[in-house]
């Protein structure tokens, strides 16, 4: 698993608690904020996704090279 998603799912996770937070508080810039980090936390994740994809594409590659 690539390092990017495990950074991008914690900050996926803090957004929403940010974001619950907000809401509970009534604390708009906290709601935002937290939309915000849910948003960048899932981008990233994906990005590592795709790293863990091309990653395996390679070793696939690889592997059906030396048959």
């Amino acid at each position: 698993m690539d390092k990017d998603r495990v950074k991008g799912a914690a900050k996926e996770a803090k957004g929403a608690v940010k974001e619950a937070t907000g809401k509970m508080t009534g604390d708009e810039k906290l709601k935002t904020e937290g939309k915000i980090d849910k948003a960048a936390g899932k981008a990233q994740n994906a990005i590592g996704g795709a790293k863990d994809a091309m990653r395996d594409a390679q070793k696939k590659a690889d592997r059906d090279a030396r048959r």
